[in-house]
């Protein structure tokens, strides 16, 4: 087994060609996956037996149904035979979904993003949920790489975090053994490439395991979806996508004088040598994108670059979908139910300023502390609020890594030179209730992420009524801290100077002003629930499922 994999790995660069040769070896690639399929057969129908069998013991173990098994009931009787010939119908669809989604933040990753409904985690149960309601008979299984945790866990993990109830006779996982292929740490060069032939290796590990009817992507392995494509072609594919694997601002950070981690890169012959490869990367993550059949976006910002990068190619192979901004689901309801807003809550707040981000370099936290000591020593009379002095509250994870670590002892030395130290709190590795704790003790909420792809903490911050402060850039720009009624619901800023002049018309507000923009805020935030999402990824998802029936119907004739 280790032999093939290692075969596999030599052979992935030949995989992708795959996009530029011949139909011959298309039609390789072709009994490729036939030969998966054939190995999987058996597979598929011990999970269909089990799923039957597991169905039948839910209904008897359930007669005294919740509310929630109530809304169960209700569609687990689909009728079948409406469709002509007594088939099945597109509504009655019945075939096996599979998610691609190899990590889970809610077992493994960070705090926030475990406890605030973490972007790609949410998204993948939030996204089983509304299939399974749409298509009660449809089987979801989704390919994971935790190997420590069963169905039973996870389910109840789900249910806990992000209060999501997933039907479980109709969902299961399968557990992948080749994760460590796409992990950066296994290719500390050429980092981008890499994991994306890793991640050919993964998709064959699936597949191995089950071929399903329609293969999902929502962590960003576009290279995944291009090996279906390739080795199946009656298997539509869909990718849900969080940001670009790369992106035109990535190449224009390398100039002198760009924004990012990478910025400056490109400078002398290394740097002109990572330019050419992150080019020719470029076109290949293009013509990969190109054979994937509906293609979504977690926001406007993502949806600019993918279309970009995505859309020439998908043309030339008339791929006739739009790439469409489905939002991501975020705990909207939770926060406005546990953070109140009105003339009463005024009197708990403060002058606070809150920043919720991992303590990551792109999250920028140094130049928040030097334009957060601007705006003190620029207004050194500044009148308290609510008799409570200004302060800067930076609540984050700290990953289990001696650099975050020691990023987090560095700004702390940062805010002693700057002399704001008594007005800077840190708080590491903060539980979720404190998190809503302080939302509804702060005023801002404050983001300097520059092209943050979306930016679910600053939904989270309107939709507790705090006033945004946010990077004049990407998802928080375009889609977010946007006007409602015609008014604003925050600022933005990029440099250190108009990030201290957005705080000091955030705090400067007259009360009458601050409540109006807190409201607008929060109703800028119902633009974001799991039902928005739940409506959007069925109306792309119903478009996967007619090509599948579509295709289906072509090889059997």
């Amino acid at each position: 087994m280790a032999v093939l994999y290692l075969l596999l790995s030599l052979l992935a660069p030949l995989l992708v060609s795959v996009i530029f040769l011949p139909k011959t070896l298309r039609f390789v690639a072709e009994l490729v996956g036939h030969h998966l399929r054939r190995s999987s057969r058996t597979r598929r129908e011990l999970l269909l037996a089990r799923v039957a069998h597991e169905t039948k013991r839910y209904e008897s173990e359930h007669k005294e149904k919740s509310n929630e098994d109530d809304d169960w009931e209700q569609i687990t009787s689909a009728a079948v035979g409406s469709a002509v010939n007594g088939g099945r119908a597109a509504s009655e669809w019945n075939g096996i979904v599979g998610f691609f989604h190899p990590f889970w933040y809610g077992f493994s990753g960070t705090v926030e993003e475990a406890n605030a409904g973490g972007g790609g985690e949410r998204v993948l149960w939030a996204a089983i949920r509304a299939t399974q309601k749409r298509w009660p008979e449809a089987v979801c299984v989704v390919y994971t790489g935790d190997h420590d945790v069963d169905k039973v866990a996870i389910l109840k993990r789900v249910k806990e975090r992000f209060n999501i109830q997933l039907h479980p006779p109709t969902v299961h996982f399968l557990y992948l053994t080749t994760r460590h292929w796409v992990l950066a740490s296994t290719w500390p060069r050429f980092t981008l490439l890499g994991q994306s032939l890793g991640s050919l290796v993964l998709a064959y590990d699936a597949f191995k395991l089950l071929v399903p009817d329609i293969f999902i992507d929502t962590m960003g392995y576009a290279f995944s979806l291009g090996l279906s494509s390739f080795c199946f072609p009656t298997v539509p594919t869909g990718a849900y996508v969080h940001y670009p694997t790369i992106s035109t601002d990535m190449l224009d950070s390398l100039q002198v004088g760009g924004q990012g981690v990478n910025a400056g890169a490109g400078a002398g012959y290394r740097g002109m040598a990572k330019k050419k490869y992150w080019e020719l990367f470029a076109k290949l993550y293009c013509r990969v994108g190109s054979t994937i059949d509906v293609v979504m976006t977690n926001s406007t910002w993502t949806q600019s670059h993918i279309k970009t990068l995505w859309e020439p190619y998908r043309i030339k192979r008339s791929k006739s979908e739009d790439i469409d901004v489905v939002f991501p689901p975020v705990a909207v309801e939770e926060v406005t139910e546990a953070v109140e807003v009105s003339e009463a809550s005024e009197k708990n707040r403060g002058p606070y300023l809150l920043y919720i981000a991992q303590f990551r370099p792109e999250k920028n936290h140094q130049l928040i502390l030097e334009a957060f000591a601007s705006f003190l020593h620029s207004n050194p009379h500044i009148a308290t609020y609510n008799n409570k002095a200004p302060k800067l509250i930076l609540i984050g994870s700290v990953r289990n890594s001696h650099d975050d670590a020691k990023r987090v002892y560095k700004l702390r030395l940062l805010a002693h030179e700057l002399k704001i130290e008594d007005n800077v709190e840190f708080i590491c590795d903060a539980p979720w209730p404190q998190l809503l704790e302080w939302m509804s003790k702060a005023s801002v909420g404050v983001n300097c992420m520059w092209n943050e792809h979306f930016g679910i903490g600053v939904v989270e911050y309107q939709a507790a009524g705090l006033i945004s402060v946010v990077n004049d850039s990407g998802g928080p720009k375009l889609d977010i801290v946007i006007e409602i009624d015609g008014k604003p619901t925050g600022f933005h800023a990029t440099t250190v100077e108009q990030y201290a002049e957005g705080f000091r018309k955030a705090l400067a507000l007259s009360p009458q002003d601050t409540l109006a923009m807190r409201r607008r805020a929060r109703k800028s935030a119902e633009r974001f629930t799991d039902r928005g999402f739940a409506e959007k990824w069925l109306t792309n998802m119903e478009k996967l499922v007619a090509l599948q029936v579509e295709r289906s119907r072509s090889k059997a004739s």
